[in-house]
């Protein structure tokens, strides 16, 4: 499969597996703070937080940094989907963005217990892909 990355909203850049393993622990303490949080808005801010820092760590291991832009969240969705090969990754996460936003620079949101946790456990599953896809990265690990 062939990748590419618009110069917008991506820089070449190429990332060592130290450099990898830092973005991969970053969204670890995120999902670890959801995890471990009882209030419903914390918890759904960390797990999206740690989806973008997953999708950060992928690009990463593509040998591209992200450029911070209007629109680069769902440029990050969009390549993480890309590259796990994950349809879901783009629909999921653009529902989450836009929840975030209308929560950040709107009235605000109401979130269900049951939302939260289907959230939480779709981005657990990213983990897991996204720890796999690493893995088969010969050049990197």
């Amino acid at each position: 499969m062939k990748l590419s990355f618009e110069t917008k909203f991506f820089q070449k850049k190429n990332s060592n597996a130290k450099t990898i393993s830092k973005y991969l622990n970053n969204a670890l303490g995120d999902i670890k703070i959801a995890r471990e949080n009882k209030n419903l808005a914390v918890i759904f801010k960390f797990t999206y937080d740690s989806l973008i820092k997953l999708g950060i760590a992928v690009i990463a291991s593509c040998g591209y940094r992200v450029r911070s832009r209007k629109g680069h969240h769902i440029k990050i969705l969009e390549k993480l989907s890309e590259v796990l090969d994950d349809e879901k990754i783009k629909i999921v996460g653009d529902a989450m963005r836009k929840k975030r936003n209308v929560d950040l620079y709107g009235e605000g949101i109401i979130l269900s217990k049951k939302e939260v946790k289907d959230y939480f456990d779709f981005v657990k599953g990213i983990f897991k892909k996204t720890e796999k896809y690493l893995k088969n990265q010969d050049s990197l690990f």
